[in-house]
């Protein structure tokens, strides 16, 4: 049986500790079966909830990356099937949600944009969350997605790797994919992804050099330069 988590937050289902606790407890409920993401209204998740994420000093920023990291290390390491329908706008952390699914597909619209846009906003990729950007991305097209912080619509997103395919009706088409892997031998299915993706958020990025590059990290997302960049996005 599929269990689905739908994103609903009044900001375009921007992440924040609220929505990242809901999820984290539902992929707990969930408990192994197979687990379909889908977003609300015209957007997947457009990202970070800035207006939030913008007031943070030092230790409340580390304390949002290291929970930001941890959620999605729990999304990336899921023992089942995983799939992220993405109905509208997936933009930074939504896009990495939707690459820390098993299978990832977008509807046929054109207006949607997909992509990582950290570098533009100014912040680095918190450690394990870089691991798992790396992982998912095609490397010859890194310097484009990563360091060029490039929004595509759907068919680019599926040329470059970003989606695995695109569908008229995503969430469908993630349903039936979750079926057909729902359908094999969850044991070997479980064992197999811990293989290729690791056993715990350590093996994204050992504890001891995470510590000095979530350093780093913060650095970059507390400047003065990142806020109002923030407080600018916000208002477009």
């Amino acid at each position: 049986m599929i269990f689905e988590i739908k994103l609903a937050h009044p900001a375009k289902n921007a992440l924040d500790s609220t929505l990242m606790a809901y999820m984290l407890e539902q992929l707990r409920e969930a408990g192994g079966r197979p687990v379909l993401v889908t977003g609300t209204g015209n957007a997947f998740s457009a990202g970070l909830n800035l207006k939030t994420v913008s007031g943070f000093d030092g230790p409340a920023m580390r304390m949002f990356l290291d929970r930001l990291e941890h959620f999605m290390s729990a999304i990336y390491l899921y023992p089942g099937p995983t799939a992220a329908a993405i109905n509208g706008h997936a933009i930074a952390g939504g896009c990495v949600m939707a690459l820390c699914c098993d299978y990832r597909v977008a509807a046929a619209d054109p207006a949607i944009k997909i992509g990582l846009n950290e570098v533009a906003l100014g912040v680095r990729f918190p450690p394990r969350i870089h691991a798992i950007v790396s992982r998912r991305i095609p490397k010859q097209h890194h310097e484009r997605l990563i360091l060029g912080a490039e929004l595509v619509d759907p068919v680019t997103a599926l040329d470059l790797g970003l989606v695995d395919a695109v569908s008229e009706d995503p969430v469908q088409s993630a349903r039936d994919r979750l079926a057909a892997w729902g359908a094999l031998p969850q044991d070997a299915y479980t064992a197999t992804k811990r293989d290729l993706r690791g056993r715990g958020e350590t093996d994204l990025c050992p504890a001891a050099e995470h510590k000095k590059r979530v350093d780093e990290a913060v650095d970059s997302w507390i400047s003065d330069e990142v806020k109002n960049r923030m407080l600018a996005a916000l208002r477009r």
